[in-house]
């Protein structure tokens, strides 16, 4: 049997691992007033974060539309006997919806199984890759979806970032809250927590970030897989690497780079880790 494995682009996978792992990544949009682009096929993160440091209008994100997904599901089933789609938090995003609603417009006899992760970027995208290596190691469907049910619920993911401006432009922080951390110099860290996004924490210098993210890994002793995502500076990601390499294999750390799914909220210099337990 052969099983398909469908994402957006918040899980941040590269294009080099989704071919490497036959993952159909579906773009969200990414909007600058009225100019709107697809999430890696009409914009690269490098000219997303450049439009995001020097325009004055803020991004604001959309999920594909069930148009999307159908259509990708329809080319999927002409190979596939099934297909997993596995998606950003149903709770921060309209995706999973909007699969949900192409899952019942699809025509084709091919069973489809829409999934909320719960989480989104580099969390989401270790689900995805694992349910990728099953499905290519020929698991069936349903071994397939209790995999990925089970490692869902052993995916942790936190995160750091240099400002608040960009939660509050996107929403997702009180102006009250942004202010004060502005004048204190305050820089949140950030977790998911069913399914949603919270604050998890405060640090005060560049130096605490990665003490905190670094402390975060160590405090599992069973760790099966590590990835970081950084907005715009990859030498950090590498720093905490190094710092990470006497927990968790060195080599084995997967690094990629946010998108404008989590971009919008993560300012320049942001850091994501999420890990999966045994």
């Amino acid at each position: 049997m052969v099983v398909k494995i469908v994402t957006d682009s918040t899980s941040d996978i590269s294009p080099e691992i989704a071919n490497a792992l036959d993952i159909t990544v579906v773009p969200v949009y990414v909007g600058f007033g009225d100019e709107v682009y697809r999430d890696g096929v009409d914009i690269s993160n490098d000219e997303f974060y450049q439009k995001l440091a020097t325009l004055l209008v803020h991004p604001a994100t959309s999920q594909p539309t069930p148009e999307d997904f159908a259509k990708v599901y329809s080319d999927c089933s002409k190979e596939a006997d099934g297909i997993i789609s596995i998606h950003i938090s149903d709770k921060v995003s309209g995706a999973y919806n909007a699969a949900l609603q192409s899952k019942k417009m699809t025509k084709e006899e091919c069973q489809i199984e829409v999934v909320d992760s719960y989480v989104t970027s580099v969390g989401l995208a270790l689900i995805v890759m694992a349910a990728a290596k099953l499905a290519s190691a020929g698991g069936g469907l349903l071994d397939v979806f209790e995999e990925r049910r089970r490692v869902i619920s052993r995916v942790y993911i936190t995160g750091l970032v240099n400002t608040m401006k960009y939660l509050l432009l996107g929403g997702r922080l009180d102006k009250v809250t942004a202010v004060m951390a502005s004048i204190l110099d305050i820089k949140p860290l950030l977790a998911f927590r069913d399914g949603d996004i919270v604050r998890a924490g405060l640090v005060h210098i560049y130096q605490q970030w990665i003490d905190r993210l670094r402390k975060f890994v160590e405090s599992y002793s069973d760790i099966q897989d590590l990835a970081i995502a950084y907005s715009t500076e990859p030498e950090q990601a590498n720093q905490l690497k190094t710092r990470l390499g006497s927990t968790f294999r060195d080599n084995d750390i997967y690094i990629t780079q946010l998108g404008a799914g989590l971009g919008v909220h993560v300012d320049p210099g942001g850091l994501i880790v999420a890990l999966r337990r045994e």
